[in-house]
Formats: structure tokens, C-alpha cells, sequence
């Protein structure tokens, strides 16, 4: 078994690191620091086991700055009783990406690397008595999910078929050329003997994202797309039930447009999947069911008021879901044959982001979160407040934490909206220096819970006295289809004046200080940075934009979701109306920047390409005297996953707010972060 490195030791390197000058304010010794923040442990997935004794999670371990190798944090697999006694079972420097339960509940199945040199991730097979794992598949090619079949014989799982043996002889002569989207591979279903250790691929037409077992096992549903695209994967995707002996398609279930998880009604007569409600519906967030052997689909909370998030069914008749609603959370129990309203969401609690459940069962597996720490293991019982289950990080018990409030306000046409207020330390007179942090989307939005990371250190910045402030816009989740649509065929508009409202709200309340207003974000919230510096630009003193979109007609011709984004965000083509197109990017207003603007994005980021933040930083520099930069992170994508990269990052934001909005300087900051002096500290 593996075991987690005693961490005692990186507390003394953080005290020793922070000696030095990480930023131009000094961290309140209270407070979190940024290498607290980055270095924070959370819960990513929790699977309640058969029995309802136990859940298993995976627990996110950041790598230790200066002194471990370079890349993304470590997935350990752990165990956790219904009681909080948790103990690691595949645990250290691992990586595992995904785990099941067998339906006896004796043993774990998970997706998981030793050697985090190993080109892929194999399949283990563990006893819940613990004991060593056991690799019952050695990987061929990136395996994306497991289902253990109920009979106990066999596992599905999907993966792409195995590159040729002569693809790297090919590669080392120089033959490595990519026919762009075309030669994506295919994801198949592959179905595994326990016994044998075979595998064997299921020949069904599409690739393949998720799959979830009918309870006789003679059948199983699949999600699948016409190609590997994600395009496809976001706006073509449909679910098939497929015959397991012969791998015929039965019935298709005819969705349309996004859609997330989907399960078996325990008598097997019903699917259950949250979708959207039509082909322009920004996010999936309907909860549907409908025959299983095909037809027309039933909403069980119709107009309802937020966004349903996860669900299990509680026995055959009934679905017990969760949803986001404002900025809280919450929870019910429907019956599928008497759709109904859901209640007034609760004001208060840990904001629920999975559950996961048994039919029959009493109890369900949550991760959640709160302003008082990251995600962790919660357990559910009927008429009981949520129970935590894990602490995994008791660093948070010794540092103190800036309160986080829920402010409603007003925007300028009388739509009531709402954000998150993270108060400062100290609070002055004539208003603090503010930071606002818009999120990305816009389909998502900021929940009551926890909201501090490498890219929004708002517990730090309380700290050093900033008011932060996290606005819910329109077009956000969480209140509805109408809601989350106002964006549309609107970029820049309203959604946009929504922030300015937000910040003049805090202003004239006396909190903020208006004339020190910075303002940050990654992809669409980028994409606000990058308006506000521009079209904006007397209402902020500093911008960060993170991965953002700069030229909305450049975008749709280097993007992977042109299809998306034309149908739930633009909704037109922009050769329809190229002036519209053009007047809604910020390079548009290139010429007016007056607001020093940093920006930065991964350079192989397919979402957004590295050339949205080119062309911003190339107008602001030729057409204005105006502080610009432009980071790039070798090897990142679409947001930073390297620990080393998460923490350059929020040095370089902080320090660029500090040095505009706190020291109120008109030059750039030096570019440079000594990272060399650090390094040589984490040696010794």
C-alpha cells in the first residue's frame, strides 16, 4: 500500500519561503498565504459503496513547491466510514483518475498510475480489507471511465483503440504530422472478463463519453457522439441503450442539445439524465426521465428557478436530486409520475457540488464546500443536517478567515442580482481597494462556499485589505433557463454594465474604493477583463485576464466550440453580421485602453487560442502607452493544472494589482519572479 509523505516538513519550508518577499505586500500572519492557497488538498469525487458503510473519494494533493518535479497535483484514493475514520488505500505520489465500486462492495476498481512516468493509467483492483492492488487490465491507450457490471464479471470502460506499433518508430523518423480534427481518435466501449483479464471492443458506431449498466446487465446506456470532437461532445450527443452480448443499438433516446449525468431506474423500465431544455439552452440543468425503451421524456421539476446539478434514484418511483439555486444549494425527492415545483432554496449550509447513492439506501456521499474550507466528504441522511466526513486540511484551524457575505443589488435596468462579498481584515473609511472576479461560462456561476485559488486568492487578499467581490451576472446558472439566456446574441451588453453595477453598488455603500477598482477573470471572465480595460476602461485601474477572448471573429475560426458557441452564445454566424462581431471585442477598443492590463494564458490551449491574448497585447502596445504584459504557460490549456504554474500565476496577479491599485505606480512591474532565490531555499 501506498502511503502520504509526512507534510510536517513543507509547513517549515512555507515559513522559511515566506521570509522572503513573495509580493509587494507582505501576507498578514494570520491570514493564508498564496502558497497556502495554492497548496490546499480537496475531495474531487465521492462514491458511497454498496452496503452504505463507506464512501470512496479522491483527494487532490498539490506537489511541493520548489522541491517536487513539475506537474499537476496527486489523486490519492482513500476510504472513508460513515463514522469520519478515513485511511488511504492507494495513496502518495499516484494519480488515479477514476473509481467504482464492485456490486458486492468488497472490492475497489479504480484507474490509477504507480509510476507517474508510465505512459498510462491501468486498471486496479483492491479489497476493501486492503491488502496490495492488483492491476486487472494493464492499459493500452487513456482510459476515460470504469462500470463494473452488476453481475460482478465483467467491468466496461471506455477507451481509445491502442496507436499502432509502428506509430513511434514512425515518430522517432520525423513522420508525426496531425491532420487537424480528423485524426482524433475515437473512444470506444471495451468490455473486461474479471477472470481472463481480456478485453474485449464492442463495435458500435460514434465515440463514447460515459456508460452506466441496466440493473439485469443484459444491457447498458451509452452516451456517444457522431466524432471524438468536443463540439460534437457538448451540442450532438445522445444516449443509446445498447445490447451487451451482440453490442446492437436497441433504442436511442433522441436528446438534444447539452446534457450531463444519466442512470437506470433500479427496475431497469426508466432512464433518468439531466439535460437541457433545448438545442440553445446554455447548460444542462433539467432533470428528465423516460422510458428506457425509448420515447417522449417527462420533466420532473418544470420552471424550475435554478440549475439541477447530480440525482440518484432513491427506488424505482422516485429521484432524489440536488441542484444550484442562487448562490445555495439544495436538495429534494421527486416521484416520476407527479412532476412537481421545487421548493425556496436554503440560506444556509455547505454548497453541495455531487451526491452519490444507492437505491434503498438511507444515506448519500456528497463533496462540498463552505467559506470555512475546500471540498470535502459529507454525509447525507433524510432530515439531517449534511455530516463532514474528512478534514484534509487542518491548516485552516490556525489561520484566521475573512468573512464571506451574500449581497443582493441592483443593475442599472432594476434586475435584481446577486454576488459574493469577501470582507477585509481591516475595512477603511473611505472604502477598501477591490478586486472583482468574474467567472468564466457564462453558463456557471459563484456559490456561498468555498472561493479561494491560485486564480482568485480572495481569502489572501482579504488579508492585505481588499474588498473582493464575486458577481453572479446575467446569462449566469443557477436561476433558470430564462435567466442564463439573457446573454445570448448580447455579448458585452448587459452582462458586462452588470459589473460596473456591481462595483458602483459597493462604492456607495462605502466599502470600495472606487478610483482603486481592479478586475479579473479567466475565459469568459477574461473576456470581461479584457472588456473592462477597453470598452470600460475608466471604471478600472487594473486588469488580469486569464485565457480570455479578445476578437469574437478570430475566436469562432481558432476555437474547438464554434458549434457552441453559436448556439448558445452568439446565436449567429459571424459572417451574418461581422461589424456586430467586431464591436463586441475588446481590441475593438484597443486604442482607449488607459487600464494596465496583464494578461496570460496556456499556449496550448484549444478553447481559446494563445492568439486571443496575442492580438489584445499587440493592439494595446502599438495603440496606447498603456502598461500591458503577456505570460504565457508552456505546456498549459485552457486554465493552469501545474502546480508550479498555478503559483507563478497568482504571484504575478497579485503583484499587478498591488502595484496599480495599492502603490498606485504608472510603469510595469519588474517582469521577472525570483524564483531562482526560492528554489535554492527548497533545496537546503
Amino acid at each position: 500500500m501506498f502511503l502520504i509523505r509526512p507534510r510536517a516538513w513543507r509547513h517549515c519550508l512555507i515559513a522559511l519561503l515566506l521570509i522572503l518577499p513573495l509580493t509587494l505586500n507582505a501576507a498578514d500572519e494570520a491570514g493564508l498565504s498564496l502558497e497556502e492557497i495554492v497548496g490546499l488538498n480537496n475531495v474531487s469525487s465521492a462514491v458511497m459503496s454498496p452496503s452504505g458503510e463507506a464512501v470512496a473519494y479522491l483527494l487532490n494533493v498539490p506537489r511541493d513547491l520548489y522541491v517536487d518535479e513539475d506537474g499537476s497535483a496527486w489523486r490519492q484514493l482513500h476510504v472513508v466510514s460513515t463514522q469520519g475514520e478515513s485511511r488511504p488505500y492507494f495513496s502518495g505520489e499516484v494519480r488515479v483518475s477514476a473509481v467504482a465500486w464492485s456490486a458486492d462492495g468488497n472490492d475497489l476498481f479504480f484507474v490509477g498510475k504507480r509510476d507517474p512516468s508510465a505512459e498510462f493509467s491501468d486498471i486496479f483492483r483492491m479489497p476493501l480489507g486492503g491488502g496490495e492492488a492488483a492491476v486487472a487490465y494493464e492499459a493500452k491507450s487513456a482510459i476515460r471511465s470504469i462500470a463494473p457490471s452488476p453481475d460482478g464479471e465483467t467491468l466496461a470502460f471506455l477507451a481509445p483503440e491502442p496507436d499502432p506499433k509502428e506509430s513511434k518508430s514512425l515518430a522517432k523518423k520525423g513522420f508525426r504530422a496531425n491532420v487537424y480534427e480528423e485524426s482524433n481518435p475515437f473512444v470506444h466501449v471495451w468490455l473486461l472478463d474479471l477472470e481472463s483479464g481480456e478485453a474485449a471492443k464492442q463495435d458500435i458506431k460514434g465515440s463514447a463519453s460515459s456508460l452506466r449498466w441496466a440493473p439485469d446487465g443484459r444491457h447498458y446506456a451509452v452516451a456517444l457522439a457522431p466524432t471524438p470532437l468536443i463540439d460534437d461532445e457538448y451540442m450532438s450527443r445522445d444516449i443509446f441503450v445498447v445490447e451487451t452480448a451482440t453490442a446492437k443499438i436497441r433504442n436511442q433516446m433522441g436528446l438534444v442539445g447539452k446534457f450531463g449525468s444519466f442512470l437506470f431506474s433500479p427496475d431497469g423500465s426508466q432512464i433518468a439524465w439531466i439535460g437541457g431544455e433545448d438545442i440553445h439552452d446554455p447548460a444542462e440543468g433539467r432533470l428528465y426521465t423516460a422510458s428506457a425503451q425509448g420515447g417522449e421524456r417527462v420533466e420532473l421539476l418544470p420552471d424550475y428557478p435554478g440549475h439541477v446539478t447530480d440525482f440518484y434514484w432513491s427506488d424505482s418511483s422516485r429521484i432524489s436530486w440536488m441542484a444550484g439555486r442562487g448562490v445555495w444549494t439544495e436538495t429534494g425527492t421527486v416521484a416520476i409520475d407527479e412532476p412537481e415545483a421545487a421548493g425556496q432554496a436554503p440560506a444556509s449550509g455547505p454548497v453541495l457540488r455531487s451526491i452519490d447513492a444507492h437505491p434503498g439506501q438511507s444515506v448519500a456521499a456528497a463533496v462540498a464546500d463552505s467559506p470555512e474550507h475546500p471540498q470535502e466528504v459529507y454525509l447525507l441522511r433524510d432530515g439531517a443536517a449534511p455530516q463532514r466526513l474528512t478534514h484534509s486540511n487542518p491548516i485552516l484551524e490556525e489561520r484566521q478567515l475573512a468573512r464571506q457575505e451574500v449581497v443582493t443589488y441592483s443593475a442599472r435596468d432594476g434586475m435584481e442580482l446577486e454576488m459574493l462579498v469577501v470582507h477585509p481584515f481591516k475595512e477603511k473609511r473611505r472604502g477598501n481597494p477591490l478586486v472583482l472576479v468574474i467567472h468564466g461560462g457564462p453558463e456557471a456561476h459563484y456559490s456561498n462556499g468555498w472561493n479561494s485559488a491560485y486564480s482568485r486568492p480572495a481569502q489572501y487578499w482579504a488579508a492585505q485589505g481588499y474588498i473582493v467581490a464575486l458577481p453572479n451576472y446575467r446569462g449566469s446558472t443557477g436561476r433558470g433557463v430564462e435567466f442564463s439566456k439573457h446573454g445570448q446574441h448580447a455579448y458585452a451588453e448587459g452582462e458586462f454594465n452588470d459589473i460596473v453595477d456591481a462595483k458602483q453598488y459597493l462604492v456607495e455603500a462605502g466599502l470600495a474604493d472606487g478610483d482603486r477598482t481592479g478586475i479579473t477573470g479567466g475565459s469568459y471572465g477574461g473576456y470581461a477583463s479584457m472588456w473592462a480595460a477597453s470598452a470600460l476602461t475608466e471604471h478600472f485601474q487594473a486588469s488580469v485576464a486569464f485565457v480570455g477572448i479578445s476578437n469574437q471573429l478570430s475566436k469562432f475560426g481558432t476555437t474547438d466550440i464554434p458549434k457552441e458557441m453559436y448556439n448558445v452564445h452568439a446565436r449567429s454566424w459571424p459572417w451574418e453580421d461581422w461589424n456586430w462581431m467586431l464591436e463586441r471585442s475588446p481590441i475593438y477598443y484597443a486604442g482607449q485602453v488607459e487600464t494596465p492590463l496583464l494578461i496570460m494564458h496556456g499556449d496550448s490551449d484549444p478553447r481559446v487560442h494563445p492568439s486571443q491574448s496575442l492580438e489584445m497585447y499587440r493592439n494595446v502596445k502599438v495603440r496606447t502607452d498603456t502598461p500591458v504584459r503577456l505570460v504565457y504557460y508552456p505546456g498549459e490549456g485552457h486554465g493552469n493544472a501545474r502546480t508550479a504554474a498555478r503559483y507563478d500565476y497568482a504571484l504575478r496577479l497579485t503583484r499587478w494589482m498591488d502595484h496599480f491599485l495599492v502603490q498606485g505606480n504608472d510603469e510595469l512591474p519588474e517582469w521577472k519572479i525570483d524564483h531562482a532565490a526560492r528554489l535554492q531555499n527548497g533545496d537546503n
